[in-house]
């Protein structure tokens, strides 16, 4: 087998697994109710959520391919699946359940697993690490958006 069809080969499961987190936000979505409640001035246009997100998800997979190729199941693999499993449950509980404090406890967390995970894959490969910080960042915002959300709507 050439190294190319191995390299290939061993990314496909990062891929099924960042597409697998990535059909949550496909199967909850916003809807009527999201519409519905206050959200303040500078919350991002729908249109932006599927293109950043869809940016983001190829980011997260190859980060989490590279920690793999370097050093196999580690700390910073089980950080990157961590943040993953954050990241898949936030639009079920937002958006299905309706629990707006629950999905912003749920961003935290998800933010303190990427924060994790880039520093524990720093050592191992900068360029997982690096390949996080817009995830961060946009994380980072989702989640001041998700508290204003629930400011403006504490009875939702």
């Amino acid at each position: 087998m050439s190294e190319t069809v191995r390299l290939a080969l061993g990314v496909l499961p990062f891929i099924a697994l960042v597409a697998a987190a990535a059909t949550t936000g496909a199967m909850f979505q916003p809807g009527p109710w999201y519409e519905s409640l206050s959200k303040p001035w500078w919350t991002p246009p729908n249109w932006a959520f599927p293109v950043v997100w869809t940016t983001l998800y190829v980011m997260i997979a190859a980060a989490g391919w590279l920690v793999w190729r370097a050093e196999g199941l580690s700390l910073a693999l089980g950080l990157w699946v961590v943040q993953l499993v954050f990241n898949a449950a936030w639009s079920w509980i937002m958006f299905s359940r309706r629990e707006i404090a629950l999905a912003l406890v749920d961003a935290v967390a998800m933010w303190v697993a990427i924060l994790a995970f880039i520093v524990v894959a720093w050592p191992i490969s900068r360029t997982a690490s690096l390949l996080f910080l817009p995830y961060i960042a946009w994380v980072s915002t989702a989640i001041a958006l998700n508290w204003s959300v629930l400011a403006r709507n504490p009875q939702a």
